[in-house]
């Protein structure tokens, strides 16, 4: 009787469960293939994330509001002002919930938030405000595993008989790497020994994660959700990614949390997938990660060369031809843009404008926008944002939980904040076009011939807008170019132009047979130049 009551007071606390306020085990929640219908089509005006720019955030690193060294969420509700005037409307959190790590990958409750980054009246307030500000929030869901020190975990661990054994994946002996001697038997952990998978076979943790969806969804009121690991689900046959069964799985919690909040958006970490995963995840998430075009939109810029952007592209355009994906350059996995590119700013100008000039949903990590740098381990990629060039980089009064990169005295928002050629305003302005023009958006893309490979250069075309992005790759200027539209998009006629963005003076196309050829916007285009450029008929 003592080890039901102290199983029962475990339950109402932590995952497959109620929230903290709850004492008892609530009726279980049937899996969604039992319980939901499909959800109704989605109109253009629900699928919000397609008009979206998101802005990743850790919160432990972001702002510290009450002088502890640690970020937190009151930290970013004092710097909505600055989210606001980048131009964002989308957050993502990284995780938000109880965790032994630094991190919160391995979590240990589901139903609250880390108390080290506030209660969760202060997560609620921060929601409020940023709702009041057309801002939408997205929280990290770990759904592969959970820590090693969740005590569901832990009874299963030190009993084979536990309710909670099957809620994990177990064997009486290793079979191989990524299998942990346990104190009876070996369990599945993937990442590691501190991150044991969920055993999804079992009905009852896909019921009771649902339910930890449906908790944020509707009681906490978050929009939705970035899946962590989400090729991982599911092991068959020794395959451990995009498995037949975590597809089916997805398919099912799709319909679950579209049937609780018809407005939610899931996207998912599918580490290297392109166009053609995303393809493959189509109504069982919203969206994935391109990997394949975040890494040419730095990659192009770095070698000056449109080779991976425009193949990028061409898959793109070939398995995925919405663009309902998510596009970023760098996240809180990878060495930091700037780092990467050896702290040429131009060429993290060029990436940028890559991005925001892209259909897509444009996700930006933060500090990228003004160029901080940092290279693995983690920590060192996910340092104290740099506010200014006070102390702590303004990030905290105390020594943060981190030191700042040592830049930061150069390398600060207050400091790009007044500089009109900063790579802040850079992105400011980038983000202020792309809201202005859906073409950018959402549009219809078509790859231009350049003629040069130094030269990148697409057609956005949405309903009656045209527009022409254009970049010099290259730190020579180039004069040796010239236009091709090879697809019929464009109505018959000599076209004016409107310059959008790029201090160039522009010439139009003219356009017979739906096409344009040797078309030179302009007679040379200056080092790292980049223009948008919208054709009126």
């Amino acid at each position: 009787m003592k080890r039901l009551i102290t199983l029962l007071l475990l339950a109402s606390i932590i995952i497959g469960c109620a929230p903290a306020t709850q004492t008892t085990l609530p009726p279980t929640p049937q899996p969604a293939s039992a319980t939901a219908t499909a959800p109704a089509a989605e109109t253009a005006s629900a699928q919000w994330w397609q008009d979206a720019v998101f802005y990743e955030i850790f919160v432990r690193s972001f702002y510290d509001s009450n002088n502890d060294g640690i970020g937190d969420f009151n930290g970013i509700i004092q710097k909505m002002d600055y989210l606001q005037s980048l131009g964002i409307n989308a957050i993502w959190l990284m995780p938000i919930h109880p965790s032994p790590s630094y991190h919160g990958y391995d979590v240990t409750n589901y139903y609250a938030v880390n108390t080290e980054y506030g209660s969760m009246n202060d997560f609620k307030n921060l929601l409020a405000e940023a709702h009041k500000r057309d801002i939408k929030i997205i929280i990290d869901l770990v759904l592969n595993h959970t820590s090693s020190q969740h005590p569901f975990f832990i009874d299963a661990n030190n009993d084979p008989q536990s309710p909670y054994r099957d809620w994990y994946v177990w064997n009486d002996k290793s079979n191989g790497a990524n299998w942990h001697e346990g104190k009876s038997g070996y369990y599945f952990g993937l990442f590691w020994s501190g991150m044991p998978d969920l055993n999804y076979n079992n009905p009852d943790v896909t019921a009771q994660m649902e339910n930890v969806a449906r908790f944020w969804l509707d009681d906490i009121g978050v929009d939705g959700f970035r899946v962590d690991a989400a090729k991982h689900l599911i092991e068959e046959n020794g395959k451990v990614e995009n498995t037949p069964a975590t597809h089916e799985w997805y398919k099912g919690f799709y319909k679950f949390y579209k049937a609780n909040k018809q407005e939610a958006y899931a996207v998912g970490e599918v580490y290297n997938g392109g166009a053609f995963m995303a393809k493959t995840y189509e109504n069982q998430l919203d969206a994935i990660f391109n990997f394949e075009l975040a890494s040419a939109f730095i990659s192009s810029p770095q070698a000056g060369t449109n080779m991976p952007i425009n193949s990028a592209l061409r898959f793109s355009l070939k398995d995925k031809p919405d663009f309902n994906f998510a596009t970023f350059l760098t996240n809180h996995d990878q060495n930091r843009v700037m780092s990467t590119l050896n702290g040429n700013i131009e060429q993290a100008k060029v990436a940028s404008f890559l991005l925001l000039t892209t259909p897509g949903t444009p996700f930006i990590y933060y500090g990228e926008e003004i160029g901080m740098q940092g290279v693995k381990p983690d920590e060192d990629i996910r340092l104290p944002m740099q506010w200014n060039a006070k102390e702590n980089a303004g990030f905290s009064t105390v020594i943060p939980w981190r030191a700042p990169f040592t830049n930061y005295s150069e390398v600060n928002v207050a400091a790009q904040d007044i500089d009109p050629d900063s790579l802040l305003n850079h992105y400011r302005n980038l983000i202020q076009i792309r809201k202005e023009h859906p073409a950018l958006r959402t549009g219809q893309v078509s790859v231009i011939e350049t003629g040069n490979s130094g030269v990148y250069a697409i057609l956005c075309v949405k309903e009656s807008e045209t527009l022409l992005v254009l970049a010099n790759l290259t730190d020579q200027p180039i004069k040796e170019y010239a236009l091709t539209l090879k697809g019929a998009v464009l109505a018959d006629g000599t076209y004016s132009v409107e310059s959008l963005f790029g201090a160039e003076q522009v010439k139009g196309p003219a356009v017979t047979r739906g096409v344009f050829e040797n078309y030179k916007p302009v007679d040379e285009l200056n080092p790292f130049s980049t223009l948008i450029v919208k054709l009126l008929p």
